[in-house]
């Protein structure tokens, strides 16, 4: 029984994953970066592949509501400062642990991009990427006036991280696998929303507002919808970087910081979902590895050579690196029919005297 189990699974994997380029691609790399650690990472690089884990859910939950939808943020921030800041606040006037915190801070991001939502549904276009921007600004100007609960321009430190019992190497490797397999979880999330009967109908009103609403679609409730999930998986990032990082402060309402998810996913390809998670990484490893490790330069031209090098990705492949490179894949693809795997597994099964089912 557990035999033909593990042979079904096997068959599986051949043709869902294995016949697949793009697939086996992805297979191949979480491997990778599950056996990252143990070839002797420092701390440094730890820490980048950290951000790059959480960078990744803050690029696909936006590329869900942009790329979907075609409502266009440019205030993401506001959930991302409003996870860290819950999960700090909760820390400190209820002294919760942090999977508490950052669950009850994903939560109130979703319903604070629900509200949010609703008002921004009467403009749209450049209109609405105006209105998103300004609320992380109206935020970032709370936080300073009401400083003595926020910390004003401090901000709050000393949050607790979530591995307080292990040394200080071994939490952060802890912190890298958790915030993978966070990573890996959020980004199946998303991704089964954006290719689920949800997903279809998020694409129809970014082809054709009009034709949804004749066709009888609650055009006002998925809108709300799309901008609540996508507020729910980036205040989860900004929570869990708050306790990885132990604070939180008015910073994470810049707009440069609204401006990191519409680097990465145009970058990555604009909705795909897996693109801003690709592009998490590559700039990441840019910015901090190449940049600053291998060829070392000043802060300045720094910015300076890896905003180029961006702007010129960018113009060279338009539609984004990762998209590019799926494409190329899936011309190579030769998937081979599950009936001749199913044929060759029972004929191997049948010479062994058993029998095996062929998987759906």
């Amino acid at each position: 029984m557990v035999k033909k189990y593990f042979r079904n699974i096997y068959l599986s994997f051949l043709v869902h994953v294995f016949d697949i380029p793009p697939r086996f691609l992805a297979f191949l790399m979480l491997i990778i970066f599950l056996l990252l650690p143990i070839t002797g990472l420092t701390e440094s690089i730890l820490i980048m592949l950290i951000t790059a884990n959480l960078f990744a859910i803050y690029g696909a939950s936006w590329d869900l509501l942009v790329g979907r939808t075609g409502q266009i943020s440019l205030g993401h921030a506001l959930f991302f400062g409003i996870g860290g800041y819950t999960t700090a606040l909760l820390y400190v006037n209820l002294q919760l642990e942090p999977w508490a915190s950052v669950s009850i801070a994903a939560l109130i991001g979703f319903l604070v991009a629900g509200v949010i939502g609703f008002p921004c549904l009467r403009v749209k276009g450049p209109y609405l990427a105006l209105v998103t921007m300004a609320f992380p600004l109206i935020m970032m100007g709370l936080v300073y006036y009401f400083k003595d609960i926020t910390g004003g321009e401090y901000g709050i430190s000393g949050i607790p991280r979530f591995f307080p019992f292990l040394g200080y190497f071994q939490q952060r490797l802890a912190e890298y696998y958790f915030t993978l397999v966070l990573m890996l979880i959020s980004s199946i999330i998303i991704y089964k929303i954006a290719n689920s009967k949800t997903g279809i109908v998020f694409v129809s009103i970014l082809d054709d507002e009009l034709a949804s609403k004749a066709s009888g679609i609650n055009v006002t409730k998925y809108k709300i919808m799309a901008f609540a999930i996508s507020g729910l998986f980036t205040s989860l990032a900004g929570a869990a970087y708050a306790h990885i990082f132990r604070s939180v402060s008015a910073s994470s309402f810049t707009l440069s910081m609204s401006f990191i998810p519409v680097i990465m996913t145009i970058f990555g390809g604009i909705g795909t979902i897996y693109g801003p998670i690709s592009a998490a990484y590559i700039l990441q490893v840019l910015d901090r590895y190449v940049l600053s490790v291998r060829i070392p330069v000043s802060t300045e031209w720094r910015n300076i050579i890896y905003a180029a090098i961006v702007i010129i990705l960018i113009l060279k492949w338009p539609r984004g690196i990762a998209r590019i490179v799926v494409d190329k894949l899936e011309d190579i693809e030769e998937a081979r029919p599950v009936e001749i795997v199913y044929k060759k597994m029972k004929k191997k099964e049948e010479s062994s005297g058993g029998s095996i089912n062929a998987p759906s």
